[in-house]
C-alpha cells in the first residue's frame, strides 16, 4: 500500500535535498535581471534569465546595501549565492549575497551610474562653481596626515608665497569611513574654521583607491561647500566625480597648490611692470599737455590780446546798433498803431459827436435821456453842447 504524505512533508523533503546539495550553495549565475523591485524595507525581489529559463530571486537588504552599484532591468550579471525552497509557497529561490556587473567593472559601473544621476541633478554645472581668491591668506587642506601630498602642497605653497598658511583636517582616504571622514573635514571648515581655498585631494593609485572621492557624501559636500574648492585626486589620466563637482580641477597636489597660492615673484614683476606703464602713460600724457599749452601760448589770445578785445568791442558795436535799430523800428510800429486806435475812438467818442453840433441830454441825475419816453413835463434836464451845458425844464413832449 502507497504512503500518504502531506503537502508540508513532501516541501520539506525537496527543501533538505536541496539544502544538503553543495552544488547548489556558494554557486555563481549568470543572467539578465528583469522584474526588479525593491521595498521600502530594502530587500530586492528579480528574475534572472537566459534564453531559456528563469529564476526568481532574492537580495536580502543586508547584502543589498553592500552592492556598489545599481541593479536595473536588462542589466547582465553575476550573482553569487544559494538555491534554497521557500517552503511556505513550495518554491525555490536563489538567495543572492554578491552580484556584480557581468564584463563591466562593478565600481565602473556605479561610477557612471553616479554621475549620471547627480549630473541630472546639476551638481557638475558650471553656473555653480565658485571663482578662486587672487590673494589667500590661508588654505584649508583635507587629505592624510601622512604621504607626499601634503609634503608637495607645503613645498609648492612656501615657494610660492612664504606667508601662505595652511591648516590640515587629516582623514583616511581609502577604506571603510574614509567618505565619512572627508566630508566632515569640508563641513568643519565651512563651519568652524573658515579658510579662504580648500584643497581636497590624494595621491593617485587604483579604481578601488580613489572610489571615497566618488561616494555621493563627498561629492554633495563639496558641492554645499561655501569655500572654493580644488580637487586634486591621482593624476593626470584619473578622474573622480569629486573632480567634475569642485570648482577647480588640478591634475595633481602640487598643481592644486598652483592653483591657489600666488607666485610672490611673479606678481612683484607684473607690479613692477604695471609702474612702468603707468610711468610711462604719466610722461605721454604730460608731453601731450605740454604741447597743448605751447600751443595756446602761440595762440593770438596770448600774444595779441588786444586784438580780442579790439574784436570784441567791435562785435559789441555791432549788436548795439541792430538793437537801436530794432527798438526804433518797434516804437515806430507801436505810435502807429496807438494813433490808428485812437481815431477809432474818436468815432465813437460822444463828445466828437456834440462838436459836430449835436448835443447829449441827461436827467437830474446825469443818466442819459435817448428817448422821449424817458422823461416827463416840468423834468429838469441838462443838455449838454458844444462849448458848455444848459440846464431846462420840459415844457411840452412830442413824439415823432
Amino acid at each position: 500500500m502507497a504512503v500518504v504524505r502531506s503537502v508540508s512533508e513532501i516541501t520539506k523533503y525537496i527543501a533538505g535535498l536541496i539544502k544538503n546539495d553543495l552544488a547548489l550553495h556558494n554557486v555563481t549565475v549568470r543572467g539578465q535581471i528583469s522584474n526588479f523591485k525593491q521595498y521600502s524595507s530594502g530587500h530586492c525581489y528579480f528574475d534572472l534569465k537566459d534564453k531559456d529559463s528563469i529564476l526568481k530571486c532574492v537580495i536580502w537588504r543586508s547584502y543589498a546595501e553592500r552592492l556598489k552599484f545599481r541593479p536595473e532591468n536588462d542589466m547582465q550579471v553575476l550573482a553569487t549565492g544559494s538555491v534554497e525552497v521557500y517552503e511556505r509557497d513550495g518554491k525555490y529561490q536563489f538567495y543572492v549575497s554578491r552580484m556584480a556587473p557581468d564584463g563591466v567593472g562593478e565600481l565602473a559601473l556605479a561610477f557612471e551610474q553616479l554621475k549620471e544621476r547627480l549630473s541630472k541633478e546639476g551638481l557638475f554645472d558650471a553656473e555653480h562653481k565658485k571663482a578662486l581668491p587672487a590673494f589667500p591668506r590661508t588654505i584649508g587642506v583635507v587629505t592624510s596626515p601622512t604621504g607626499a601630498v601634503l609634503r608637495d602642497i607645503y613645498t609648492v605653497s612656501g615657494r610660492r608665497m612664504p606667508s601662505i598658511r595652511l591648516a590640515l583636517y587629516p582623514v583616511m582616504v581609502q577604506g571603510a569611513g574614509s567618505a565619512e571622514q572627508i566630508a566632515r573635514g569640508i563641513e568643519f571648515f565651512n563651519k568652524k574654521y573658515p579658510v579662504d581655498v580648500l584643497i581636497v585631494g590624494r595621491g593617485g593609485g587604483s579604481m578601488e583607491d580613489l572610489c571615497s572621492f566618488n561616494e555621493e557624501v563627498v561629492v554633495r559636500a563639496i558641492f554645499n561647500s561655501k569655500i572654493p574648492v580644488i580637487s586634486a585626486v591621482g593624476h593626470e589620466t584619473d578622474f573622480t566625480l569629486a573632480d567634475f563637482v569642485a570648482d577647480q580641477r588640478a591634475a595633481t597636489p602640487s598643481q592644486a597648490a598652483e592653483l591657489a597660492v600666488p607666485d610672490v615673484s611673479e606678481v612683484i614683476q607684473r607690479i613692477r611692470a604695471a609702474q612702468e606703464r603707468i610711468q610711462l602713460a604719466a610722461m605721454s600724457s604730460i608731453k601731450d599737455r605740454r604741447r597743448s599749452l605751447e600751443s595756446l601760448m602761440n595762440s593770438y589770445v596770448f600774444t595779441q590780446p588786444l586784438r580780442m578785445l579790439e574784436t570784441g568791442s567791435m562785435r559789441l558795436e555791432n549788436l548795439r546798433t541792430r538793437l537801436n535799430k530794432i527798438t526804433g523800428q518797434l516804437i515806430k510800429e507801436k505810435k502807429n498803431r496807438l494813433l490808428h486806435d485812437m481815431d477809432k475812438l474818436e468815432l465813437i467818442n460822444p463828445m466828437g459827436v456834440i462838436r459836430r453840433g449835436y448835443g447829449m441830454v441827461q436827467d437830474a441825475k446825469g443818466n442819459v435821456i435817448s428817448h422821449v419816453n424817458n422823461v416827463k413835463i416840468n423834468d429838469l434836464v441838462k443838455i449838454k453842447l458844444n462849448g458848455g451845458q444848459l440846464e431846462a425844464q420840459v415844457r411840452a413832449i412830442k413824439e415823432e
